[in-house]
C-alpha cells in the first residue's frame, strides 16, 4: 500500500499520523524539532474543562512512537517535493543530534553534568536548559540533543554517559533523504506575534511584563517555577495580576487583522488558575469583545466571573513603568469612566502568526498562502482541507488560528483525505 508523509509533530499532525496508520497505512511523521508536541507540550491546562494537557497529550505521543505503522523522523525538514497526487517525491534534510539515538535512554547524565546554561525556548525564554538537554520531560523520542552552537565541547558529557551515546562532531553528520507517498499532510503549525514590535506595551523592557506562552511555562507544574504564578522582577506572588487581550490580533497597524480565537479563553483559564492558586490576588482582563463561541465557552466566561475575575472592557494606550511599578490608564468602555490600573504582573495575550518561514515551506511545496500568510485552501466551506495542489492537505493552525478541538478535528478530516488518495494510488 502507498505511503502519506505528515510535515509537523503537532497535536494535529499526531492526531493525522494515527487516523491514517489506524487505517493500516504507512505514515512518515516529520518534525523539525528534536521532539514532537508542538505548543500544546508547553500547556498547563485546556479550556474549557481545565484537563491536563499533557495527560491528554502524551499517551498520543508514545502511541506515535510505538505505532507499528508510523516512522518518526525528527530534527528533519522538507527541503521539496517533486511528482502528482499517488506519486509524489518527497525530499527531505535530517540535522545532526551529536547523540546517537539507538543507544540514548535519557537518564540525563549528560544533562547534569553539563555546565552551560542558555535560553530555553521550551520555557518561552523564562527558563535556561544546558547545551545538551531533552527538550522537554516527556519528550518523544526519549533521546537528549547536544546543542553544537553553544557546547564548549568541555568533554564532560561523553564521560559522563555510560552508553558511549554522545556522539563528536565529526561523527554525525547532515543527512539528505527521499520518500515516496501517495499524499502528504501540511500540519506546520504556528508561531506568536511578537509584543516587542508594540514598543507602548514595554515588553523586554519591564521585567513583569509577560507573554501569555510565557505565563504558560510559569504555572506549569513542570515549568521554571515549578508551577508558581511569580513577579520575574523579585520573585514574589503577585498582588494583582491583568491580562491584555488583542496583543498581535484584530490589530490593523501590526498587519494581523484577524482574530486568533483562543486568546479570550486562554485568559480566562490562566485567570482562573491564578484564583486557584491564589485567591486573594486581583485578576483583570483587558479586552475589546469576549468571543466566547464554543460548546461550554459561554459557561466557562460565567464561571470565571464567578470566581472572582473581573473583565474591563478597553484597552490602555501604554504601560508605564513608574517608581512603584506598572500603571495603565484604562477607559472603561462600558460606563465612560477612566481607570488607573497599577498591576503588579501584566500578561499580553499574543495572537497566532504563520510559522516561520511559512512562504519558503509553501513554495518548496507548491502551495499557496492567504494575505494573512496561513495556507490557502480550496474553499472555505465544502474543501476546508484541500490545498490547491492535489494531493497536498492542510490542517490546524496551518490553515488558520484554531483551537485544540478544531484542529484535531480538521486533522482527521485530512487524514481521511490522504487516505482515498492512498487508496486510488492502490488501484
Amino acid at each position: 500500500m502507498a505511503e502519506v508523509v505528515v510535515i509537523g509533530g503537532g497535536i494535529a499532525g499526531i492526531q493525522a499520523a494515527l487516523d491514517l496508520a489506524n487505517h493500516g497505512v504507512r505514515v512518515h511523521l516529520v518534525e523539525k524539532e528534536p521532539a514532537i508536541g508542538g505548543h500544546m507540550a508547553q500547556l498547563d491546562k485546556t479550556f474549557p474543562t481545565n484537563d491536563c494537557s499533557m495527560c491528554i497529550l502524551s499517551p498520543k505521543m508514545v502511541e506515535v512512537e510505538r505505532h507499528p505503522g508510523i516512522v518518526l523522523h525528527t530534527c528533519t525538514e522538507v527541503t521539496g517535493i517533486e511528482g502528482e497526487v499517488g506519486t509524489f517525491t518527497v525530499h527531505l534534510r535530517r540535522h545532526p543530534r551529536y547523540v546517537d539515538e539507538e543507544r540514548c535512554n535519557g537518564c540525563g547524565d549528560c544533562t547534569t553534568v553539563c555546565p552551560v546554561e542558555v535560553y530555553n525556548r521550551f520555557d518561552a525564554g523564562i527558563g535556561v536548559r544546558k547545551a545538551i538537554y531533552r527538550p522537554m520531560p516527556q519528550a518523544v523520542p526519549n533521546v537528549t540533543i547536544r546543542d553544537r552552537e553553544h557546547c564548549i565541547d568541555c568533554g564532560l558529557c561523553y564521560e559522563a554517559c555510560g552508553r558511549d551515546a554522545v556522539l563528536h562532531d565529526d561523527e554525525d553528520r547532515e543527512e539528505e533523504f527521499d520518500l515516496t507517498a501517495a499524499s502528504v499532510v501540511v500540519t506546520t503549525g504556528y508561531a506568536t506575534f511578537d509584543p516587542a514590535r508594540k514598543r507602548n506595551l514595554r515588553y523586554l523592557q519591564v521585567p513583569d511584563v509577560v507573554t501569555s506562552l510565557q505565563f504558560e511555562r510559569m504555572i506549569n507544574a513542570s515549568g521554571p517555577t515549578g508551577g508558581e504564578v511569580r513577579r520575574l522582577s523579585n520573585g514574589a506572588v503577585p498582588r494583582s495580576v491583568a491580562f491584555l487581550q488583542c496583543v498581535g490580533s484584530r490589530d490593523m497597524q501590526a498587519d494581523r487583522p484577524y482574530c486568533s480565537c483562543v486568546c479570550c479563553m486562554a485568559a480566562m483559564k490562566n485567570a482562573m488558575l491564578i484564583k486557584e492558586h491564589h485567591p486573594d490576588v486581583e485578576v483583570t482582563i483587558l479586552y475589546m469583545d469576549v468571543r466566547a463561541y464554543g460548546k461550554g465557552y459561554e459557561e466557562y466566561f460565567n464561571r470565571a466571573e464567578a470566581m472572582g475575575v473581573r473583565f474591563l472592557r478597553g484597552l490602555p494606550g501604554e504601560i508605564a513603568q513608574t517608581d512603584g511599578g506598572l500603571e495603565m490608564q484604562v477607559e472603561n468602555t462600558e460606563t465612560g469612566a477612566v481607570e488607573l490600573l497599577k498591576p503588579d504582573l501584566v500578561v499580553l495575550s499574543v495572537g497566532m502568526e504563520p510559522q516561520a518561514g511559512m512562504e519558503e515551506i509553501a513554495g518548496r511545496l507548491g502551495i499557496t498562502l492567504e494575505e494573512t500568510g496561513f495556507v490557502h485552501t480550496r474553499d472555505e466551506k465544502m474543501n476546508t482541507v484541500a490545498t490547491i495542489r492535489p494531493g497536498i492537505y492542510v490542517a490546524g493552525t496551518a490553515a488558520a488560528p484554531k483551537d485544540i478541538p478544531d484542529s484535531v478535528a480538521m486533522a482527521g478530516a485530512a487524514a481521511m483525505r490522504a487516505y482515498t488518495d492512498v487508496l486510488k494510488a492502490g488501484i
